[in-house]
């Protein structure tokens, strides 16, 4: 589809045109020469001649190191959600106990720091097109992502019980989960950075952290306010969900990712979002890094401290934790950043998480979904002490039959599963990028 010289100068400031021009392709060799459109725009070259693309736009392409940031992320998150056994794991691919911070607790929290990273280079669409068009776009995206993580929790909707299939009752669902909190924090965050200015919406995330902090030491138990037994969100979360929609997997009732702990998770998002906007606005440059780093150690600095009077834990999301991980991701970031984007050190490793990167959410719920589907499909498995058939999964199969026989040491098989894991799920991922395949809500 083309347009006329005269329709093109006289609409060249809209913003609608300019999504109806980067949607075809335009023959005009003379939209260079135009003084506003160089303001503007900029001409790029399509495989049918010239066309039209708005310097917003090229603002919104995300910094390759951000890709790599998450992909690798998601491959962590996939190493540790699928080993072989659970009861035979290395030490650093299992959470902390209660206090403390393993390298597995480093996935959700640098997750959400990558919602904040994605956050910032659509930000300025949003603020441009206006606060209805910001408003269908959040509360659209943060609702589909939450009962996502709904119907993953029920699904698949049956289980066998005394070898009958049988529906899954709404009575026992979990309601909350990683992607219940990764959509509430996400709207939250997105509404706090839409309408404050940056330094209140800085200031907004310290009094939240602080708040968070003053609530789990006044209302908790006076005595041991941090344990399990004294944390003040194991009420909240079971007054406001029900006990029967908890998870449970604490030995009592207790959701990690609850209603109580998730404000303090927002901020997260909120530190990923300040990152974000200032690679943005600073570009790839030695600058940009300096300062990214020096804030990443300052942020380390801050939550070992803040971990003396108020314990870094990932179960009840504590304000420490939070300032502790966002100096972890923004000093990885900083890394990511020199080798990939200032050393151009580019390669099969890069390229590896960068597919990852680009169907996160697509590729979560799938190696969430897949489980619980080929689960349902029952290989025989021999007699239990009392007679009677035993099974296993296919992916049970896969465990005992390749990768627990490997070693002695049961460990090492339960690696080698969750390591043949990510292998598959890359290749679904490699395929769909080959394909410009991208799943996005």
């Amino acid at each position: 589809m083309c347009f006329g010289r005269n329709e093109v100068q006289n609409m060249l400031h809209s913003i609608a045109f300019v999504e109806r021009c980067q949607r075809h392709y335009c023959f005009m060799d003379a939209f260079a020469s135009c003084p506003s459109f160089k303001k503007g725009y900029r001409v790029a070259v399509g495989a049918k001649g010239l066309f039209l693309r708005s310097n917003w736009l090229t603002m919104q392409q995300r910094n390759y190191a951000l890709d790599v940031f998450r992909g690798a992320t998601v491959a962590l998150m996939i190493l540790v959600n699928n080993p072989g056994t659970w009861s035979a794991m290395y030490a650093p691919l299992d959470h902390a106990a209660w206090h403390g911070c393993t390298p597995t607790d480093l996935v959700f929290p640098f997750f959400l720091f990558a919602v904040g990273n994605a956050m910032a280079f659509v930000m300025p669409k949003f603020v441009q097109m206006g606060s209805g068009f910001f408003a269908q776009k959040v509360v659209k995206r943060t609702i589909l992502i939450f009962v996502i993580g709904l119907l993953l929790n029920w699904s698949p909707f049956v289980k066998w019980d005394n070898d009958v299939l049988v529906s899954k009752p709404w009575e026992m669902v979990r309601i909350m989960g990683v992607l219940q909190r990764i959509a509430i924090c996400y709207g939250v965050a997105a509404v706090l950075v839409f309408w404050l200015s940056h330094r209140m919406a800085m200031i907004a995330a310290a009094v939240v952290l602080l708040a968070y902090w003053g609530m789990c030491y006044g209302l908790g138990n006076g005595a041991e306010p941090y344990t399990l037994k004294g944390y003040f969100g194991v009420s909240i979360d079971s007054w406001l969900l029900g006990i029967n929609h908890l998870y449970k997997g604490e030995g009592v009732p207790f959701d990690p990712e609850g209603i109580a702990s998730t404000p303090a998770a927002m901020v997260e998002v909120m530190f990923g979002y300040f990152a974000g906007a200032y690679i943005k606005q600073k570009g790839s440059t030695y600058e940009m890094l300096v300062h990214l780093f020096l804030a990443g150690v300052l942020c380390l600095f801050v939550g070992y401290c803040w971990d003396m009077v108020f314990p870094i834990n990932k179960k009840i999301w504590t304000s420490s934790y939070t300032v502790y991980t966002s100096g972890l991701a923004l000093v990885v970031l900083s890394v990511l950043i020199y080798a990939l984007e200032l050393q151009q050190w580019k390669g099969i490793w890069s390229r590896f998480f960068d597919v990852f990167g680009k169907n996160p959410l697509f590729i979560f719920v799938l190696s969430g979904l897949l489980p619980r589907l080929l689960a349902l499909i029952r290989l025989p498995n021999g007699l239990d002490d009392v007679g009677k058939p035993t099974y296993m999964s296919p992916l049970g199969w896969w465990y005992h039959t390749v990768c627990k026989p490997l070693s002695a040491d049961l460990r090492l098989g339960s690696l080698v599963y969750a390591l043949t894991m990510i292998g598959f799920y890359w290749l679904i991922v490699y395929v769909m990028d080959k394909r410009k395949i991208y799943v996005k809500v």
